[in-house]
């Protein structure tokens, strides 16, 4: 006779299934841009976050290393603006080797910082 010949949706492959949910709660003022940002992208909610996790680019927090080079450098550049002021002052000659210095270190430091980043 007659096997048994399921009708409608093949199944789906297991891999492809959507069985985890994840709840959030958002304040009035999150859920409404939510809403809108969907609206604007002519996408249901779920659809709109599948698509922005799918697409979002997460970048990586400072290190403490290039915090630590970041202070430095804002310390060398107050240096550098204490150099300016004395070489107004007294002449560029006499300060013109503690500048150079401090430049070639703070081009080291952001370097540093460009390659760690």
């Amino acid at each position: 006779m007659n096997e048994n010949i399921k009708g409608g949706r093949p199944s789906k492959e297991q891999h492809k299934k959507r069985k985890y949910q994840v709840n959030i709660k958002l304040m009035t003022e999150e859920y409404f841009t939510l809403k809108a940002r969907a609206n604007e992208a002519a996408l249901p909610i779920n659809d709109f976050v599948r698509n922005s996790i799918q697409n979002s680019v997460v970048k990586q927090r400072l290190t403490p290393e290039v915090n630590d080079s970041i202070r430095k450098l804002s310390g060398m550049a107050n240096n550098l603006n204490q150099i300016a002021k004395r070489a107004n002052q007294v002449g560029y000659e006499d300060i013109r080797n503690e500048y150079l210095y401090l430049a070639d270190n703070i081009d080291i430091l952001i370097n540093s910082i460009k390659h760690d980043c």
